[in-house]
């Protein structure tokens, strides 16, 4: 498969599958969510071997280094020979939700939560988001 000398950021995100389409690659760009050395970055910034590049996708940060150019959308597979995940263990989505996630759970049979059990439900969950980003 030929491969261009110019690659888009917006495009290369998409190839290599972090984003489920070039629109919202090209949005999260634009929102400032993709980052190159702490910098935002356009959408159509040009892709270089070696750059690292982080990405934030709602509660979940992925640092990304490029080991090849894709241009074009391939299988899961095939994509991970394009980019190599370097992101800390730490920051990981499964990582932070096994320690910090609240547990909700209300006994059977209670019936609804009261106007008290609702805000001391909504404050467990402020405090938990809060602190997750």
């Amino acid at each position: 498969m030929p491969v261009k000398e110019k690659l888009r950021i917006d495009k290369y995100l998409w190839a290599i599958r972090l984003f489920k389409t070039r629109t919202l690659a090209s949005d999260a760009c634009k929102a400032g969510r993709v980052k190159l050395d702490g910098q935002n970055i356009k959408p159509a910034h040009e892709v270089k071997i070696g750059e690292v590049y982080q990405v934030s996708k709602g509660p979940d940060r992925k640092i990304v280094k490029v080991t090849g150019m894709l241009e074009n959308r391939v299988d899961a597979k095939t994509a991970v020979n394009f980019y190599e995940d370097v992101t800390p263990v730490e920051e990981t989505h499964a990582f932070k939700s096994m320690f910090h996630a609240p547990v909700l759970k209300r006994d059977r049979g209670t019936g609804r939560p009261t106007k008290r059990d609702r805000r001391e439900i909504d404050d467990l969950k402020d405090d938990y988001f809060e602190k997750g980003n």
